[in-house]
């Protein structure tokens, strides 16, 4: 074959190449959304404002099986692992508080970044598209708490409040507003808490109240009237309070939790006991948590419920009153089911 020839023949190739169909195999995988980068997990960041806003991402890849979970901000649990097969990609909406701070509304722990983060984890994260819009008029929860409830921003320490956005349906969000170290009294006097918050709240709004850890020397009349003041300033705002009892810590007397677990304080007031009486007086519905956290410590017993909490071989950290994400997730669990059976309106968005 002459140099001429051999040209010829590698230039039809080529053109024949070219115009052949390339193999599923070989084709090039979706990119990522541009606000978004990383593998596992994916990250991704949207520069919107202080609001609530609508997500809405295909969960799962056309190439690959898939294991994706979602988180937003610092580190708040919205949507559970969701597993798809090779080429089945699942559309899905969450609905989002974005605020600033973006943890705990004082800045305990870091303010975060402006904006909404969004963190797409799991055993094998994909994603295709992703898009981020204003909510148009989602029902919101507010969570007024100390540090059981609050977004823990660093880990193993989680709040109820970090899980429970996992168990709720788009049209409907969860604002967290619980801080560490807060009583009944300091989150009404708070600037970056309750005076914050409540105007914020719309009618119909709800708004979940749980104190009691942080006030270990409240006398019952004081206690009462932080309450009646939190439960008051809501309705003001046309919002729909709701009393939560605070959970147990994990001290037990044999087999019993101890009068400090089940939040007598220091002065031998029964917390929870006060919680329940301004429920039936003032109208308010109850979520004992306080009754469903003992029933499922102490069936556990002291070994077994250990897992609940924080536990220097699991977490590198003792703690009898702080949950650990599973824990975490146990306390939420049992919220959601209070949830149920009030029939609060935040049922009807409820996964």
């Amino acid at each position: 074959m002459s140099r001429k020839q051999y040209a010829i023949l590698a230039a039809g190739l080529a053109a024949a190449a070219a115009l052949a169909p390339v193999p599923a195999a070989a084709a090039t995988p979706r990119a990522l959304p541009v606000q978004c980068s990383g593998t596992a997990p994916i990250k991704c960041h949207f520069a919107v404002a202080p609001g609530n806003y609508d997500v809405t991402v295909g969960l799962g890849s056309t190439t690959r099986a898939a294991n994706t979970s979602m988180s937003v901000e610092a580190r708040r649990q919205v949507l559970n692992p969701v597993s798809t097969g090779a080429g089945q990609v699942v559309p899905t909406t969450v609905t989002v508080n974005v605020r600033t701070p973006e943890g705990q509304p004082t800045g305990q722990g870091g303010t975060g970044t402006a904006g909404l983060d969004i963190t797409f984890g799991g055993s094998a994260p994909a994603i295709g598209s992703l898009t981020v819009t204003a909510a148009a008029a989602p029902l919101v929860t507010y969570l007024a708490g100390d540090s059981t409830v609050c977004d823990q921003p660093v880990a193993p320490y989680t709040g109820w409040g970090q899980i429970l956005p996992a168990a709720v349906r788009n049209g409907a969000v969860i604002a967290n507003y619980g801080d560490s170290g807060e009583s009944s009294g300091s989150f009404l006097s708070n600037s970056k808490l309750f005076p914050t918050m409540k105007p914020l709240i719309r009618s119909k709004d709800l708004v979940f109240v749980q104190f009691g850890h942080n006030d270990k020397q409240t006398s019952a009349t004081a206690f009462r009237d932080n309450l009646t003041k939190l439960v008051n300033g809501v309705r003001e705002r046309g919002g729909i309070p709701v009393l939560v009892t605070p959970p147990v810590r994990r001290q037990f007397s044999g087999t019993k939790l101890t009068g400090t677990a089940l939040h007598v304080n220091g002065v031998g007031v029964d917390l929870p006991a006060v919680i329940r009486a301004l429920g039936r007086s003032a109208n308010v519905p109850v979520v004992d948590l306080t009754a469903k956290s003992k029933a499922l410590v102490e069936s556990l017993g002291p070994a077994g419920s250990q897992k609940i909490y924080l536990t220097q071989a699991a977490d590198g950290v003792t703690d009898n009153t702080h949950f650990s994400a599973y824990g975490a997730t146990q306390m939420a669990n049992l919220v959601v089911q209070g949830v149920r059976e009030l029939n609060l309106p935040l049922a009807g968005f409820l996964r």
